[in-house]
């Protein structure tokens, strides 16, 4: 509860940006423990830009995601790329390299939960995987 409380200071007294540039954003809504000891959930807003690909990276845990507004194309290794539209969700396991890219003339915007290991960047540039 107090870590939930900290969090919810920290994005109420900074507008924390978890990570941004020109074509992703996410910004952090909250942060708090998990009943799994060493992890913590980070839940975000995400936005991908008109044309704008998210770039290959990877998590330190699993990724929710639910698409709020708009579609995107999600690309992860070993399959084949799927489009990704307004009332649709995916998973993305721990360490799983992916992107996303967004054809359209609006910004996708997605709700993200991440449960990842504390201490660790929420996410890693990864090279793009072998086709």
């Amino acid at each position: 509860m107090k870590s939930l409380i900290a969090g919810a200071a920290l994005v109420a007294c900074t507008g924390v940006i978890v990570a941004q540039s020109p074509v992703l954003t996410r910004t952090l809504v909250a942060k708090a423990d998990v009943s799994v000891p060493g992890r913590e959930a980070v839940i975000a807003r995400v936005e991908v830009a008109p044309g704008g690909v998210a770039g290959w990276h990877t998590h330190p845990g699993d990724e929710i995601s639910y698409v709020a507004e708009g579609e995107a194309t999600l690309m992860i290794a070993g399959q084949p790329p799927r489009k990704v539209a307004a009332g649709e969700g995916f998973v993305i396991p721990a360490g799983v390299v992916h992107s996303a890219r967004n054809d359209s003339a609006t910004t996708a915007k997605l709700v993200g939960v991440y449960v990842v290991e504390k201490g660790k960047p929420l996410a890693s540039p990864a090279s793009a995987p072998a086709l």
